[in-house]
């Protein structure tokens, strides 16, 4: 069973160029978050499956990656219509319109 020194398989790096090699890295990390941030979801959501890693022996895998989502955020993906799209406008005419 594993327990909060558990290492990750690979450390996860930080935006400041750290690197978190344990459980107790990651959670003591989340720990030390401003309220707001340790409040939303992303870290909420790694602080639980820290948790259950560590006490309850679930998958550390989904710890790291878990860890990552919340480090990494891709944001919100924005998709634009061809048809709307300026430099796609007028540029291929369909055969029916020649």
């Amino acid at each position: 069973m594993m327990n909060w020194s558990t290492r990750f398989p690979e450390p996860i790096p930080l935006p400041d160029g750290g690197q978190l090699r344990t459980l107790q890295d990651a959670g003591a990390y989340i720990t030390k978050l401003p309220k707001q941030t340790h409040d939303s979801e992303p870290w909420q959501n790694a602080m639980h499956v820290l948790i259950q890693a560590a006490d309850h022996g679930g998958p550390i895998e989904f710890a790291r990656l878990g860890m990552m989502q919340a480090l990494w955020p891709k944001g919100t993906p924005v998709y634009h219509s061809v048809d709307k799209d300026p430099k796609w406008r007028n540029r291929y005419t369909p055969v029916r319109d020649r």
